[in-house]
């Protein structure tokens, strides 16, 4: 009546094939209107290449619904070239290649459009950026935690699964939260993918297309086995699946049920989920990161070393038992969370450089100031050992046994090599050269034969 058409005055019979597939939902109210009209003669039928889906109000606008990406594929897998859904799906609806997306906000604009009268425009298709930018929690804003970014960046870098141990405090939830911002931007097919397990759940904002972003899923540890995997009347996607190509973080993993943990075995392995119920199985990829994050004991103190640990041996135990082996084994990277000292909270150099201050540069040459006094120590005893030799003669050493002075070479090469380990391969090589000055030294002092200097140099 509000479109101002009249309702049959008969009995109305509407065939839903296949009759196996439980129907629920309001999706099927628009197309279920234009069936009505065109059976009793007040409309022409639809064509045969056109598709509709929506709900409707009581005063024949349309609103939106959900799993639209998911059936604009289907659709135009099926040969349909047209399709009309409400304004609000227009975007998600126009990612489908192929398919022509009318955007409607009453039925009365579909009707109109279908006579003639005042055509839709079509929805167009936004691209897809791929070198998208991460617009959540910088991981370049992490101070200290050196540590636990390098294990995050294993992580990121091979997708492998991470714990993290440690005391309350200590910023294990707030580098979780940082992992999506250092993975790789979702390629076209991921983004597709994702982008239809959350149209299914009806997690995707009206008007928006593409999600463009690593899905970052963090449940509370009261969550069920069933929200986990998945599950309803009508099977819909657990968190399991809504972490798909993205992040699913487990804070305080110990405190899940046993039953709600055990649920993550399988799909870890497999990569996708079958979610069985009596109306019907539909089956959910999962291809997901785990990140979890644990105390080390019941009070969170254990080891800490910021305060006295009340847990007996017995409840640390019982504590850490709570998560199966068979869990623990599936997780590739175990990493323990320090409390940070207040200086590198406090710091204000970027973490390139206070990661660059943490190594210390061990593996190249170092230009600090303490190393190069440690070397130029290093070179001035060495050639004060040598004009010693010099100054006392031959007859000081002469009384000396030759194991005494295969003793001295020995001590002179282990530090050379040390200072090649300390301070790099220059600094190393510096100094094996002065150690074997030295040796020669000895070796003309006392008269050796070539090769006992063989020895020597080889020691």
């Amino acid at each position: 009546k509000n479109l101002g058409y009249k309702w049959p005055d008969r009995h109305i019979t509407v065939n839903l094939a296949p009759a196996d597939i439980r129907k629920s939902g309001p999706v099927y109210e628009l197309p279920l209107l234009l069936a009505v009209l065109a059976s009793s003669g007040q409309m022409e039928e639809p064509p045969a290449d056109a598709a509709f889906l929506g709900e409707l109000a009581l005063d024949g606008s349309l609103r939106p619904v959900s799993g639209v990406l998911p059936m604009a594929l289907a659709a135009a897998a099926d040969g349909i070239r047209s399709l009309y859904v409400p304004a609000e799906n227009a975007a998600e609806a126009a990612v489908a290649e192929q398919l022509t997306v009318y955007p409607a906000r009453s039925a009365a604009d579909v009707i109109r459009h279908l006579a003639g009268q005042a055509k839709l425009s079509p929805a167009s298709r936004t691209g897809y950026d791929a070198a998208g930018q991460w617009l959540g929690p910088d991981f370049a804003d992490v101070r200290g935690q050196a540590e636990a970014r390098r294990a995050l960046e294993v992580a990121a870098a091979g997708g492998h699964n991470l714990l993290m141990v440690g005391p309350p405090g200590t910023g294990k939830s707030m580098l979780a939260k940082r992992l999506p911002g250092i993975l790789p931007p979702l390629s076209y097919e991921e983004a597709l993918e994702t982008t239809a397990i959350y149209s299914v759940a009806g997690l995707v904002q009206a008007g928006t297309g593409l999600l463009q972003q690593r899905p970052f899923r963090s449940p509370h540890h009261s969550v069920s086995a069933a929200a986990i995997a998945g599950g309803g009347t009508v099977p819909r996607p657990g968190e399991v699946s809504l972490a798909h190509n993205g992040v699913l973080f487990l804070d305080e993993l110990p405190e899940f049920s046993r039953e709600a943990l055990e649920v993550l075995r399988q799909p870890i392995e497999d990569g996708c989920i079958s979610v069985s119920r009596v109306h019907g199985t539909a089956t959910y990829p999962c291809r997901f990161m785990l990140v979890a994050a644990m105390n080390p004991c019941k009070c969170g103190y254990y080891g800490s070393g910021v305060r006295e640990c009340s847990c007996t041996p017995s409840a640390i135990e019982r504590y850490r038992q709570r998560i199966s082996g068979p869990l623990l084994d599936r997780i590739d990277l175990h990493v323990e969370a320090r409390p940070v000292e207040y200086d590198a909270l406090a710091a204000k150099t970027t973490v390139a450089n206070k990661e660059a201050n943490h190594r210390g540069n061990h593996d190249g040459d170092h230009k600090g100031g303490n190393h190069r006094l440690l070397v130029l120590a290093s070179v001035v005893v060495h050639v004060g050992v040598v004009v010693l030799v010099l100054l006392l003669g031959h007859e000081v050493l002469v009384g000396s046994v030759r194991g005494d002075l295969c003793l001295q070479a020995s001590v002179l090469l282990l530090d050379g090599r040390a200072g090649g380990n300390m301070f790099g391969r220059r600094a190393g090589d510096q100094i094996d050269l002065l150690v074997l000055i030295t040796v020669g030294a000895f070796a003309a002092l006392d008269d050796l034969d070539a090769v006992d200097l063989v020895l020597l140099v080889l020691l």
